[in-house]
């Protein structure tokens, strides 16, 4: 049996977990932008839940970017950079462009530009996540994906916070008073760093060889997951894994801001100790991967994840800003476990002749639900007002039946988690 490495000889080369920290950064960007940022500005003049339950549907890029990655894994645009330093320039000079378009909306005046600024970034964010991923999991080797992914999802947790913490923070009246549209120039600089690690990062020295046919490129890499033990055992764990949580978390800027919390407080405690506590979650994600493998870790997670979800029914009671930060707290810190070891699993399942296409198919089926389902969100917390499943005659009944919801949804991934066998995670 081969020798597994120590934690020191991993880390023996710093630049490419650098790398992938700061690929990770200019990863987190956009998304937050689309699930918590939009919502907020959307809520403040005073668009309707059902509305804003709908603009989750222009993130449809991230469910779907399958489709086009096998352009990643077959052509090389600047051969100078290198294929995978190509594909991450090009999307990260197209994302710094739709930021600045997006810092042309008025929701007053048209939802409709800010869907299309919104669906154009979603794109361009949905196809650097693609380039993100496969340099990740070409540059790393199999036992540096656990601590790798973690740091990624650390660069990416930070980008988040940047985005809907500091960058809500920014446009309450009582702190530097600007505008949504100044803030999204604001971002549109920020993908400086992105471009910046792209020109400093070293291409992966594995280099696939290329399908014959463009047919093949499209579909080999599905074939080949697909004649595996279990294939879709592990395709439906991976979609239902993080369901609930997502869900859960699409509606979570507009359930602060109906339970009275201003913008510097969503920024200042929901987002900043949401940002901490993940990155807790994540160094303890990695360290239980290192120390215990996927298949534990995937239990533990799964199982906090539902609790936690489930806590946030309770400050719809006690909406304090103790009650609001403890919750974000627990909620995040079992997400940044979740999200480290699916992310480690789903590079540790991908082959790595297909890095792009196979690793863009798992990481569309686990944002499928939450693209699908968190559209409707809005819609399902005003049915819940009036038709109750568990909770009635309160003051927030839709929300509190919403995110009881979303907890019970965490169970067929648990499920699914229990199905597979040990072999799927060696």
């Amino acid at each position: 049996m081969e020798k597994k490495k120590s934690l020191s000889t991993i880390l023996s080369d710093p630049k490419k977990f650098i790398t992938v920290f700061l690929l990770g950064f200019s990863s987190g960007l956009p998304i937050m932008v689309v699930y918590a940022s939009i919502k907020l500005w959307l809520r403040r003049y005073e668009i309707d839940l059902p509305k804003i339950g709908l603009f989750s549907w222009i993130a449809t890029s991230y469910s779907f970017n399958f489709l086009w990655a096998f352009f990643f894994d077959r052509y090389t645009p600047f051969r100078k950079f290198g294929r995978r330093r190509s594909w991450l320039l090009i999307t990260q000079v197209c994302l710094a462009g739709s930021f600045v378009l997006l810092s042309f909306g008025d929701p007053s005046k048209s939802l409709s530009f800010i869907a299309i600024a919104g669906i154009l970034l979603c794109f361009f964010s949905a196809s650097q996540d693609v380039a993100v991923d496969a340099y990740r999991n070409e540059i790393l080797d199999s036992e540096e994906l656990g601590i790798g992914a973690s740091l990624g999802v650390y660069g990416y947790r930070i980008a988040m916070w940047v985005a809907s913490g500091f960058g809500i923070w920014v446009v309450d009246q009582d702190t530097w008073g600007w505008s949504f549209n100044q803030m999204f120039l604001m971002l549109a600089a920020f993908m400086g760093v992105g471009i910046l690690a792209t020109l400093w990062a070293d291409e992966p020295e594995y280099q696939a060889v290329q399908e014959k046919t463009l047919l093949d490129s499209i579909v080999n890499p599905f074939f080949e997951f697909l004649k595996r033990n279990n294939s879709f055992l592990i395709l439906a764990f991976i979609f239902f894994f993080k369901l609930g949580d997502s869900i859960a978390g699409s509606m979570s800027r507009p359930f602060y801001a109906d339970l009275g919390f201003a913008n510097k407080e969503i920024g200042a405690i929901a987002s900043t100790v949401g940002l901490f506590s993940t990155l807790a979650g994540l160094i303890v994600g990695g360290s239980m991967i290192y120390k215990l493998g996927y298949k534990v870790t995937l239990w533990f997670a799964g199982i906090t994840q539902a609790i936690t979800t489930a806590l946030f029914a309770g400050l719809a009671f006690v909406a304090t800003q103790t009650s609001l930060g403890a919750i974000v707290f627990l909620e995040d810190f079992a997400s940044g476990i979740g999200t480290a070891a699916l992310v480690g699993f789903m590079g540790h399942l991908t082959n790595k002749r297909f890095t792009a296409s196979q690793y863009a198919l798992f990481a569309s089926l686990a944002s499928l639900g939450r693209t699908i389902f968190s559209g409707a969100a809005g819609s399902l917390i005003e049915y819940f007002k009036t038709s109750p499943v568990i909770f009635s005659d309160m003051q927030h009944t839709g929300y509190i039946n919403f995110y009881v919801t979303c907890a019970i949804i965490a169970i067929p991934g648990l499920v699914f988690l229990g199905t597979l066998t040990q072999k799927e995670f060696e």
